[in-house]
C-alpha cells in the first residue's frame, strides 16, 4: 500500500507554502473567527454564529465531481463497480496537483492546520489542511482533533495525509474538458474532489460546501482503517452508565439524531466512529448536523449548541445556507435556499459528552431503518450473517412527496449506510463487522422507524415512545431472553415480547386491515431486496451464508 514515496509530494507542497506571501500556521481560534468576519466570509449572526452562504450549486457534496485516483498499488483494493467511486487516472491528477499549487502561491492568505483524525491515538491520522479560507479553518477547528501528546504511538505517525481546499477557485474549464465531468452546457466540470489515497494527499477546488472537507477525510479513514484491522463505521456512539457502549447506524429520517441523543447516555460523537481491537473511538471532534426543521424542545441540545445564548459572540460555531433575517435571526424551516442547511459546532459545546471521545467495544448496534412500506418488524434481532446482509443492503425508505415525481415511497438501499464514503471491497467491511461482532459477543438489532398497520399514507408512523422502549429494551438487555419468531420473508427473529410495546404489533402483518395487501406489499419489498443483491454484489465475492439471509432469496 505504500510502494509510492508520498513524501515527495509532501515536499512540494511545503516548497509552495514556504513561497507563498503569508502563511498563518495554526492560529488561534479568536484570530480565525475574526478574520472570517474581517475577509467577508461569513456573517455574525445575532446569536454569536458564523453564517454563510455557500453558491446554489455547492449547497450539498458534488459526488459526479468526487473522484479517486487510480494506481496499480491500490486499485485492487477499491470497490470500483461502486457507482460511488469514479476514477481518475495519475495524469489527471498530476494536472490538478499543478494547478493547486499554482492556485495557493497567487492567494494573499494562506491558513494552515495541524490537526488529527481519531481519539484513539494508536490511529490517529495526522491531518495538514492547507485552505485559502479562514472559515475553512474554523471549519477544521471545529471539527478535526488537536494533535495528541502521544501521537508517536499512531500507526500512521510518520505517514501523514495532506489536505488542500481552495473553495472559490475553478478549475480551467477548457484545460479539462475531455478529461473530466461534462455539465449540460457542453463544458467541463470547474470543480474536483480528488483523493490519492497512495500520494497520501486530497484536493478540494471550486467547492465551498464544508461538507467536502469533513466526508474526504472520513472516506480517507474509511479506506486506510481496515489495513490496520479497524473497522470504521457511519454512526453515533453512546455510553450508559454501566459503562456499555451502544452504536447506532441509519441513513437520513431514520431518527439517528433523535435516538443518539439520550439524555441518560454519554455521546461519544454523532457520525463517524472506528471499531479497533481494544474500542470504539470518535473520528472527530465535534458535529455537523442537519439543520432544516430543528426543533428546540426535541433536539434541545443541539439547537443551543448551534444558537449558544449563553456563550460570548463569535463562539465559532457555523451555520451553512439557512435562511436569515435583517434581525440577525435564522428560520431553520424555510428551504428555499436548500433543504441540507447545516450547522457545525465542537462536541464540547454538547453538555452530555464523553470527553475522551473513546468507548469500550460495543454491547449492543443497532440499525435504522425508516420502512414506510409498514412490511418490517418494528424491532428483530440479527444473528452474525444476517447483521452483515443488512450491514451490505442499508436500506431504508424515501417519502412521497420529498422530490418532484415521488408518489410512493421508494427503496433506498446506500451500503453500510453510508455508500459514497466506503471505497473499499465491500467484503472486507462485512467481514470485519461479523468477526467483530463475534468475538465481542455483541448484539445486533434493526428497529423500523417508519409505519405500522399499513404504507406511508395508510398506516402510522410508528409511535416515538414505542421506538424508544424497543431500543431501551435492546441496550439493557431486556431482548435477549424473551421468545422469537424467525420470519422467513425477511429472514430476521421477531421478539414476541417486549417491555412497554403492545405484543400484537410486534408482527406487523397483525397491525394490517388485509393480511392479503400485507402479503403483495412484504413479497415486493423483499423482491427490490433481492434485486438490489444482485445488481450491487452480483460481481462481488459475498459468501453465500450471507447472500442467502437476503430477503426474496
Amino acid at each position: 500500500m505504500d510502494t509510492i514515496n508520498f513524501k515527495e509530494t509532501h515536499k512540494k507542497v511545503e516548497e509552495v507554502l514556504n513561497e507563498c506571501k503569508n502563511v498563518i500556521v495554526n492560529a488561534e481560534r479568536k484570530r480565525l473567527i475574526g478574520d472570517a468576519v474581517s475577509n467577508s466570509e461569513c456573517l455574525v449572526a445575532k446569536s454569536g454564529t458564523l453564517a454563510t452562504w455557500t453558491d446554489p450549486d455547492s449547497t450539498g457534496r458534488s459526488p459526479k465531481d468526487t473522484v479517486i485516483v487510480k494506481r496499480p498499488e491500490s486499485q485492487i483494493y477499491i470497490d470500483w463497480n461502486s457507482p460511488n467511486n469514479l476514477p481518475v487516472t495519475d495524469k489527471v491528477f498530476d494536472e490538478v496537483f499543478e494547478d493547486a499549487m499554482d492556485m495557493m502561491s497567487k492567494h494573499n492568505r494562506i491558513y494552515v492546520n495541524d490537526r488529527v483524525i481519531g481519539a484513539d491515538s494508536e490511529y490517529a491520522l495526522p491531518v495538514k489542511v492547507i485552505t485559502s479560507q479562514a472559515l475553512t479553518s474554523v471549519f477544521v477547528d471545529n471539527m478535526f482533533r488537536s494533535v495528541p501528546e502521544d501521537l508517536h504511538k499512531s500507526c500512521f505517525s510518520d505517514k501523514p495525509f495532506f489536505l488542500i481546499a481552495l473553495p472559490f477557485n475553478k478549475l480551467d474549464q477548457s484545460k479539462y474538458e475531455w478529461k473530466l465531468r461534462k455539465l449540460p452546457n457542453g463544458k467541463s466540470t470547474d470543480k474536483i474532489v480528488v483523493m490519492d489515497f497512495d500520494r497520501r494527499i486530497g484536493i478540494v477546488i471550486g467547492t465551498a460546501y464544508l461538507g467536502s472537507v469533513k466526508k474526504l477525510m472520513f472516506t480517507v479513514m474509511n479506506y486506510y482503517l481496515p489495513f490496520e484491522n479497524v473497522l470504521p463505521l457511519h454512526c453515533s456512539a453512546n455510553e450508559g452508565a454501566d459503562g456499555k457502549t451502544a452504536l447506532i447506524l441509519g441513513l437520513s429520517g431514520t431518527g439517528k439524531t433523535t435516538l443518539s441523543a439520550d439524555p441518560r447516555r454519554a455521546l461519544l460523537g454523532d457520525d463517524e466512529h472506528g471499531w479497533s481491537e481494544t474500542s470504539v473511538a470518535n473520528f472527530e471532534n465535534g458535529c455537523y448536523a442537519k439543520m432544516i426543521n430543528i426543533n428546540p424542545e426535541k433536539e434541545p441540545e443541539i439547537y443551543r449548541a448551534v444558537l449558544h445564548p449563553d456563550y460570548y459572540l463569535n463562539h465559532g460555531a457555523i451555520v451553512e445556507n439557512a435562511m436569515i433575517y435583517p434581525n440577525g435571526e435564522f428560520d431553520f424551516n424555510d428551504e428555499r435556499l436548500t433543504p441540507n442547511s447545516r450547522a457545525s459546532y465542537p462536541l464540547s459545546f454538547l453538555d452530555n459528552i464523553k470527553e475522551s471521545s473513546v468507548g469500550g467495544h460495543p454491547s449492543t448496534i443497532l440499525f435504522l431503518t425508516a420502512d414506510a412500506t409498514g412490511v418490517l418488524p418494528p424491532v428483530s434481532r440479527l444473528d452474525r450473517n444476517q447483521a452483515m446482509l443488512w450491514f451490505l443492503m442499508g436500506y431504508t425508505s424515501k417519502l412521497a412527496g420529498t422530490e418532484t415525481g415521488v408518489v410512493e415511497p421508494q427503496s433506498t438501499f446506500s451500503r453500510f449506510f453510508g455508500a459514497p464514503f466506503m471505497p473499499s471491497l465491500p467484503k472486507i467491511y462485512a467481514k470485519m463487522l461479523g468477526d467483530k461482532m463475534e468475538e465481542h459477543n455483541t448484539c445486533v438489532y434493526l428497529i423500523n422507524t417508519g409505519w405500522s398497520g399499513g404504507k406511508y399514507g395508510v398506516g402510522k408512523r410508528i409511535d416515538l415512545n414505542y421506538t424508544r422502549a424497543m431500543v431501551e429494551a435492546a441496550l439493557n438487555g431486556d431482548l435477549k431472553n424473551v421468545e422469537y419468531e424467525y420470519n422467513t420473508l425477511f429472514h430476521v427473529n421477531v421478539p414476541r415480547t417486549c417491555p412497554g410495546v403492545p405484543s400484537e404489533m410486534l408482527i406487523p402483518e397483525n397491525t394490517w386491515a388485509s393480511k392479503e395487501e400485507y402479503r403483495k406489499t412484504a413479497e415486493n419489498l423483499a423482491k427490490q431486496f433481492s434485486d438490489h443483491f444482485d445488481n450491487a454484489y452480483g460481481r462481488n465475492d459475498i459468501s453465500p451464508e450471507i447472500k442467502k439471509n437476503c430477503p426474496g432469496k
